[in-house]
């Protein structure tokens, strides 16, 4: 049975009422969860599932367990639990992913350069870029041009197109969706209005303005034609 990732269309929600539907040593999968499982470079939430420390949280086919502190059993499948994440760490991660598409919107506005990869944890990132070379004054200017999008305020949307429709539109192109797998029929899309629309299935914050602020704390080359910016989100 597919868990119902409830984050996905509500990040803030921060509670869930869920029934267990499979049991492993002290994991659990549930039939649905506001923990985010590891994926896209995001990291797992945190929290607490009927007062038990959630350590893990990982997709395994469409399932999504959830590794309890202890050696205790997990509660077994029919079993009606409570679980709530760690919200400042959550909401850290959400304001740390939109600052990154953030990044990915100025940067490939500007330049029209894509994301090679990345990785964040709460408040800090890196991604990896096409430059050969940066830039003169790189690291400033794309700040600059971040701040501006935060002080705008923009509108983040959440919405959900048929597969076809979303490898027909040349504006997600660069996000690689061809690369989501062949059983996945409907694109989750994620729009900083104005500035950058991907598929992603990560958390975001409901608009810029709640980033907070962006430093690039330094600048790397990791081979011909591939430089990384690691970040640090601010403010907030």
């Amino acid at each position: 049975m597919d868990t119902d990732q409830l984050y996905l269309r509500d990040a803030y929600l921060r509670q869930m009422e869920a029934t267990v539907v499979a049991a492993d040593g002290s994991r659990v999968a549930l039939d649905r969860t506001v923990f985010y499982a590891t994926g896209g470079g995001q990291p797992h939430d945190t929290g607490t599932i009927d007062g038990r420390r959630v350590l893990e949280v990982a997709k395994s086919g469409g399932a999504i367990w959830h590794l309890l502190e202890g050696d205790d059993p997990a509660p077994q499948p029919g079993s009606s639990v409570r679980g709530e994440i760690d919200w400042d760490r959550r909401h850290a991660l959400m304001r740390t992913h939109t600052a990154m598409h953030l990044l990915c919107g100025v940067i490939w506005n500007e330049w029209a350069v894509p994301v090679t990869g990345g990785n964040m944890e709460p408040l800090s990132g890196r991604m990896d870029f096409e430059f050969d070379p940066l830039p003169e004054g790189f690291a400033a200017r794309v700040e600059e041009m971040v701040a501006a999008e935060i002080r705008a305020d923009r509108p983040i949307d959440v919405s959900f197109l048929p597969r076809d429709e979303a490898l027909g539109d040349p504006a997600l192109i660069r996000t690689k969706v061809s690369l989501i797998p062949a059983d996945v029929r409907e694109i989750r899309v994620v729009d900083i209005v104005g500035v950058d629309r991907q598929a992603d299935g990560g958390t975001h914050v409901r608009s810029t303005s709640e980033v907070g602020g962006l430093r690039v704390v330094k600048t790397e080359s990791k081979g011909k034609g591939n430089k990384r910016l690691r970040v640090e989100v601010t403010g907030g």
